[in-house]
């Protein structure tokens, strides 16, 4: 419907037509069956006193019939075309008939109370479930989303809103004290022993490392750099490395075959003391927020940023033209699953079925007054003789049965009176 006019090409109006057109010539021909028949009994009365009887029906008939007829027709338009007062009732007063119905969806339909009692009867949470299982939905759903991502994108750059974000996570991120953080991922670590595991890594390497040649030539080196000339003479260098290195290695083996070896609580000790420093010594707060900073603000920080974000541009712009299915799919399958999650969480439904509850009802309560405008402001907008037309359709063949009821109760009543007055006169 567009606005200021009214369809009337709906399938069944020729139908309609045509039937109200029937209804309108019969209940024209009962007035004028009446009218005929009043003057034919009129002019017959003196013949026999039946007659008087039959022109009191008809009489009474015929005005019954023309006072209904002048009703309904003075309902939609003006009789005969005569401006009468208090005729075209439905056009005179389209203003106000528009503001009334508008009222009365407002108050009436629009009500807070049956809005929130019919919205309680959706189950929008399932709705939504089965709307995402369906995987072409899904599909259709991650196709759109993405379509709109390039866009977003280009308006976060254009807008400065990624300046802002940019700004805005880095103040969040000078704003975060590291060292109580630092602290409590490092007191985790030790409570699930981990940093033993790491103790025993270090412990291999260091192991590794000792008997690598180049590594005994070096220290082998030192030591005999250090020692006097006539030790050097009988290769005291290599009887000590060789002890040292049989020492080291025996001791690394021994340490770590023994989960409960005395030196690995001297390691615990030491890892639970720079835990506790940490969390608690300024010195160490400040350390950290020094160096914090100073990698927040290397160059290098700013273009890896940069980098991810032109990659993460390009990959969903390649994404909505279709040149890579990967983040669609990944999407769409990441909608199904949301969508079998949900079916499966009744509470979590239950939680979107009120949420939704509220948010709309608070919605169709502000916005009430609005649609009372918007339907009033339609109503104002139709072409009235349309609106006549589509209301004579649809009502008018009941209406037109008021013109026969009209005739029939007038002439009974005529009828009724005239016998009255008949008996009376012969008392």
């Amino acid at each position: 419907m567009k606005t200021g006019s009214l369809s009337l090409d709906t399938p069944g109006d020729a139908a309609r037509a045509a039937e109200l057109r029937r209804v309108k010539m019969q209940a024209t021909l009962v007035l004028v069956g009446a009218l005929a028949l009043f003057a034919v009994s009129k002019s017959l009365v003196g013949t026999h006193p039946a007659f008087g009887f039959v022109a009191a029906f008809a009489e009474a008939a015929t005005i019954g019939g023309l006072a209904d007829w002048y009703a309904v027709v003075a309902l939609f338009r003006h009789p005969l075309g005569l401006p009468i007062p208090h005729t075209a009732i439905i056009q005179s007063n389209q203003h106000r008939i528009a503001d009334k119905l508008g009222e009365f969806i407002e108050v009436h339909f629009l009500e807070q109370a049956p809005v929130e009692a019919k919205l309680r009867e959706i189950d929008f949470g399932s709705f939504i479930a089965d709307w995402l299982r369906d995987r072409k939905r899904s599909d259709d759903l991650a196709r759109f989303t993405l379509r709109l991502l390039p866009e977003a994108v280009q308006a976060t750059e254009t807008s400065g809103l990624k300046t802002f974000i940019i700004r805005r996570l880095n103040s969040q991120l000078q704003a975060i004290d590291l060292a109580p953080l630092a602290a409590g991922t490092l007191r985790a670590f030790v409570e699930a022993r981990r940093h033993q595991v790491l103790f025993d890594d270090v412990l291999r390497i260091i192991g590794e490392t000792l008997a690598q040649p180049e590594t005994v030539a070096m220290i082998r080196a030192k030591i005999r750099a250090e020692l006097p000339t006539l030790l050097r003479l009988y290769r005291a260098d290599k009887f000590l490395m060789d002890k040292i290195m049989a020492s080291a290695s025996a001791f690394f083996d021994e340490v770590r075959g023994d989960p409960n070896h005395p030196f690995r609580g001297e390691f615990d000790r030491m890892v639970l003391s720079f835990v506790e420093r940490l969390g608690t010594d300024p010195a160490y707060a400040g350390r950290i927020d020094a160096l914090k900073r100073d990698l927040l603000a290397r160059p290098e920080l700013s273009e890896l940023a940069e980098s991810v974000w032109s990659n993460t541009r390009s990959f969903i712009e390649r994404s909505a033209n279709g040149e890579t299915p990967v983040l669609r799919h990944h999407l769409a399958g990441m909608f199904v699953s949301a969508g079998e999650a949900l079916a499966g969480d009744a509470e979590l439904r239950g939680e979107i079925n009120r949420g939704l509850v509220t948010v709309l009802k608070s919605f169709i309560s502000d916005q009430k007054r609005g649609v009372s405008t918007f339907i009033s402001d339609q109503v104002k907008s139709w072409n009235m003789d349309q609106l006549i037309s589509v209301i004579e359709l649809n009502v008018g063949k009941d209406l037109q049965y008021i013109r026969f009821n009209g005739s029939m109760i007038g002439g009974l009543a005529g009828l009724a009176l005239y016998t009255a007055e008949f008996v009376l006169r012969l008392l």
